[in-house]
């Protein structure tokens, strides 16, 4: 990436599994691809489990806004796997064991 940015921030970000990670990819590229004023965004996978994000920033606040941008974005992904993950394995109303099925 060229870019004459003075502030550059990186998140890594690794996941259990090769599909969790496909899906943190695809919810975060997306919005890696657009352009924003002031910021350029490079989402990578250098493993097949892990995700890095490389954020080149022109000043401090356009770096801030998109550090909070996309950890919020991940959080959101996160969470919202252990909230579907969470209802696949409760036991559902009648029921009196988990249910044995697993987000993956």
């Amino acid at each position: 990436m060229t870019t004459s940015s003075n502030w550059e921030a990186r998140i890594h970000v690794r996941r259990p599994t090769r599909s969790a990670t496909d899906r943190l990819v695809a919810a975060l590229a997306p919005e890696a691809a657009r352009e924003v004023p002031r910021t350029r965004t490079e989402l990578r996978r250098p493993a097949a489990q892990e995700v890095e994000l490389r954020i080149d920033a022109s000043d401090t606040s356009a770096c801030r806004a998109a550090l909070n941008t996309y950890l919020g974005w991940i959080g959101l992904v996160l969470s919202t796997e252990r909230a579907v993950e969470t209802s696949v394995t409760s036991p559902g109303p009648g029921e009196t064991s988990p249910v044995p099925k697993r987000l993956s």
